[in-house]
C-alpha cells in the first residue's frame, strides 16, 4: 500500500506538489513517502464536483488522499467560501471508504498565490534578474501590486503577465522549479500552511 494519492486540478499543481513531495520532505518536516499525483484533465470544477468519487476507487491502495484545486474556477466560488467547500468535501469523505484518511485543500484564489514571495528565486525563475526588487517595481508600475503588499491580489494574472514581459513561455515545469527552490519561510499562503500541517500529521518524521 502506498502512502498518498493526490488528485490535482491541473499540470501546474501536479508539478508543484510532486516536486515538494519528492524533493522537499525535510523542509516539509515529514518522512519520505510513496505517492502518486493524478491530474484531472477537466480541471478545478471537475475536481470539486467529482473528486471524492474519483478517489474512492483508490481507498484500498493508499493510506491517505488529498484533493486539491483552485477556488477560482471551481464552480462554487460565488456560492461558498473556500473553507465551506473544504468542509463539505471532508464530510463527503467521512461517508465513504476514506473516512478521516482524506482531506481537501482549496487554494484561494489559485495556485499562483503560493508562488509570490520576496525570494530572488521567484524573479529568476520567472525570467527576470536575481533581485526581486525589479519584478516588484514592475508589478507596482503595472498596477498589479500595491505598495506594502507581498502578493498581487490577482496572482495568476500577475504571474502570466510577468512571464510574458520577460519573454518566458508558460510551462508547468516552472512550478516544479519554484517548489524546489523557494524557501517555505517566505510563503505566507494559508492553504500552503494547511498543506504542510496535514502532511506533518499524516507522515511525521521518524527521528
Amino acid at each position: 500500500m502506498k502512502d498518498l494519492v493526490v488528485r490535482a486540478a491541473d499540470k501546474d499543481l501536479k508539478f508543484a506538489v510532486a516536486t515538494l513531495l519528492e524533493k522537499r520532505t525535510e523542509a516539509l518536516g515529514i518522512r519520505r513517502i510513496t505517492c502518486d499525483v493524478l491530474i484531472d484533465d477537466r480541471h478545478d470544477a471537475s475536481c470539486c464536483r467529482e473528486g471524492v468519487r474519483f478517489l474512492n476507487v483508490f481507498a484500498k491502495q493508499y493510506r491517505h488522499a488529498l484533493l486539491m484545486f483552485d477556488y477560482e474556477g471551481c464552480g462554487k466560488e460565488h456560492l461558498s467560501s473556500a473553507s465551506d467547500i473544504e468542509n463539505e468535501i471532508h464530510n463527503q469523505f467521512l461517508g465513504v471508504p476514506w473516512g478521516s484518511r482524506a482531506k481537501a485543500i482549496v487554494l484561494q484564489p489559485e495556485l499562483e498565490n503560493w508562488v509570490w514571495s520576496d525570494s530572488p528565486h521567484v524573479s529568476r525563475i520567472v525570467g527576470w534578474d536575481d533581485t526581486q526588487s525589479s519584478l516588484t517595481a514592475w508589478l507596482i508600475q503595472e498596477g498589479r501590486l500595491a505598495q506594502g503588499q507581498t502578493k498581487p491580489p490577482r496572482p495568476k494574472e500577475a504571474f502570466d503577465a510577468a512571464l510574458h514581459a520577460a519573454g518566458q513561455p508558460h510551462s508547468a515545469s516552472l512550478f516544479g522549479r519554484l517548489a524546489e527552490n523557494v524557501s517555505f519561510r517566505r510563503c505566507t499562503d494559508p492553504s500552503f500552511d494547511k498543506f504542510c500541517q496535514i502532511l506533518r500529521d499524516w507522515f511525521p518524521r521518524e527521528d
